[in-house]
């Protein structure tokens, strides 16, 4: 069971001072849709590819994780949505990397949280 205050009472300075902080519910919705497309284990496992290889064409996206460039294409669209992957086409290809240093920030700090939690 979670705990709980045994007595409900509110700190209003608190309160105040943490809803004053809060981004816009607009921008809330844009961080939530970001974790979420991070919460799916295909888009994370093509994340985390990118991560080490730097650059990956979406035949090496279907072959690392086992399904079709159909559903991988689908997964990179969610992915290019919300600013977490960039791509270049060369000729008849299309390579994605990691849209910024951002996301390989995120990416490491959520691998190395895990790895010290016991």
């Amino acid at each position: 069971m979670t705990e709980v205050c045994k007595v409900y009472e509110e700190h209003l300075d608190k309160i105040l001072e943490a809803q004053a902080k809060l981004p816009g519910e607009e921008r809330i919705l844009e961080i939530a849709d970001f974790f979420d497309a991070l919460g799916n284990p295909t888009r994370l496992k093509i994340l985390l590819a990118l991560m080490e290889a730097g650059e990956l064409c979406t035949c090496d996206l279907s072959a690392i994780t086992k399904l079709s460039v159909s559903a991988i294409s689908h997964q990179l669209r969610i992915l290019k949505d919300r600013k977490i992957v960039a791509y270049r086409k060369d000729g008849k290809n299309v390579f994605y990397r990691l849209d910024d240093e951002h996301i390989r920030e995120i990416l490491r700090t959520a691998i190395e949280h895990l790895s010290e939690v016991k």
